[in-house]
């Protein structure tokens, strides 16, 4: 019984060989990137399948395709390994965060709050590395839970059972076509979006179910044919005349104000905000830097303007 209990316990190198199969969706790939022959790997797989009595990967034509149980499987092993790489980390370096911060960060946010964070970080911590990827809510919501990321920064309420630094207050502006009624206002406010056709991102994105929320109080209409795949996207379906974007702070005082095609204009209504947060896993001890990291951040969103929260 002891052999067996031994036997159904993946090595960390076999766990590596299922996440690379899963990410490239080739056992020929995944050989060829972790250097080993691909009937090893293959046998590792299949060693492990044998052990765990499942089926993890479906091998065809197109590929190998993970299944369901795959799945649940490469989502465990990622955790793992990340958690023995944070553990190595931690013991080997005086670095914070093991001296390797993975951070995803919202695309409306990262290219202009992370630049002043960054040489924060390299001035205090020049050997920390810090390795940056942009993606929408429900990408950084899984991504946190799977343990790819060490934090994200996002907007709290979507990430329950994370351990939460609130960082700032974004508040949110309006781009019309410069022949828009809008246009010749000083602010927008809830009456001047009565009837009119707001823009915003698809809906794994808070922005999206914020502008939602922004057109029932308003009486505003939200169609799914306007979905917007970036906020240039809006920005410039606004400067068609097809609608009303709603843009966060950040964006729209960085980037948008310097569009000649758009006209962009302060949002006055309560509704009108979104809270961005630091955030980690909750089920991880605290890493050494993490307030320190939310403090960096929120000096960065403080001389960028914004609404600061926190100590």
């Amino acid at each position: 019984m002891d052999s067996l209990g031994l036997w159904m316990r993946p090595t960390l190198r076999q766990l590596e060989y299922i996440v690379a199969v899963h990410q490239l969706g080739s056992f020929s790939l995944a050989a060829e990137m972790l250097n080993v022959s691909q009937p090893s790997l293959s046998s590792q797989i299949a060693a492990v399948e044998a052990a765990f009595g499942q089926r993890l990967f479906k091998r065809g034509r197109g590929g190998a395709q993970a299944t369901a149980k795959g799945l649940d499987c490469v989502r465990r092993a990622r955790r793992i390994l990340a958690e023995v790489e944070t553990l190595r980390g931690a013991m080997t370096s005086v670095l914070p965060f093991g001296g390797r911060l993975r951070l995803g960060v919202l695309p409306s946010i990262g290219p202009y709050l992370l630049p002043q964070v960054m040489q924060s970080l390299h001035r205090e911590q020049p050997d920390l590395r810090v390795l940056v990827r942009e993606e929408n809510t429900l990408s950084l919501d899984e991504v946190i839970r799977n343990g790819r990321f060490d934090a994200i920064i996002s907007t709290p309420e979507d990430h329950p059972n994370t351990r939460q630094f609130p960082l700032f207050t974004e508040t949110l502006w309006v781009a019309v076509a410069r022949d828009h009624p809008v246009a010749a206002l000083g602010r927008a406010q809830a009456g001047d979006l009565g009837g009119q056709r707001l823009l915003t991102l698809d809906t794994g994105h808070r922005l999206a179910r914020i502008v939602y929320g922004l057109a029932a109080a308003s009486g505003g209409i939200v169609s799914g044919d306007y979905e917007g795949t970036s906020l240039d996207s809006i920005l410039l379906m606004a400067a068609t005349g097809a609608g009303v974007a709603v843009l966060p702070d950040l964006f729209a005082r960085r980037q948008a104000i310097h569009r000649s095609e758009v006209a962009v204009k302060p949002l006055t209504m309560p509704e009108a905000h979104r809270g961005i947060g630091l955030l980690f896993p909750d089920d991880q001890a605290p890493a050494t830097g993490s307030e320190r990291l939310a403090a960096v951040m929120r000096e960065a969103a403080h001389s960028l303007g914004l609404a600061v929260s926190g100590p």
